[in-house]
């Protein structure tokens, strides 16, 4: 990995918000400097770092901003990721972060689907305890129905979930309590 692959690039909407916080929106310093050589971005932030070629130089963009406002979809995609990420990354039955798999709430064998109603994040432990039984027939809890969440509240919900590593000049736009790396 070079000094230069370090240096992503926070992209914000056109509307100063970050296209998406978990994943964080960032794009590679190839990127970032090819979409302002297109005018498709604005630079907000630079990095000291620079790249150049015999007759150009240029500091490195550490934060962009799209030109054209780039409308978010409505209804996010059913995937495992999304799914824990609605769950918090934790068992709805015990709390337990560790060995995350799916369960169905009507299991598969009864001809339960694979949808957002049906599905919620169970540890291994829990998902055996309650195989293909019915929540009510093996004397589990359900605290919060499995529901169809909104982009935004798996954008609120990824918030709890910074990445490893934060500049310093992406602060103005993320709202993590955390304290960001210099």
């Amino acid at each position: 990995m070079t000094l230069l692959d370090s240096c992503p690039a926070l992209v914000l909407n056109a509307d100063y918000r970050p296209l998406s916080y978990f994943p964080l929106s960032l794009w590679a310093w190839q990127d970032s400097v090819k979409a302002v050589f297109l005018d498709r971005v604005n630079i907000v932030s630079e990095y000291d770092h620079k790249v150049h070629s015999p007759g150009f130089e240029m500091r490195l963009p550490s934060v962009v901003a799209l030109k054209h406002y780039v409308r978010l979809v409505r209804r996010p995609a059913f995937t495992r990721f999304n799914v824990f990420l609605r769950d918090h990354f934790q068992c709805v039955y015990c709390g337990d972060g560790n060995d995350l798999t799916f369960d169905h709430m009507v299991p598969r064998s009864r001809g339960g689907r694979t949808t957002w109603e049906n599905v919620v994040t169970a540890c291994s432990r829990c998902n055996l305890k309650k195989g293909g039984r019915l929540i009510g027939e093996c004397g589990m809890r359900l605290p919060l129905d499995p529901y169809v969440p909104t982009v935004n509240q798996l954008q609120e919900n990824g918030r709890a979930f910074p990445p490893n590593y934060l500049h310093e000049s992406w602060g103005d736009f993320l709202y993590w309590d955390t304290e960001l790396e210099p």
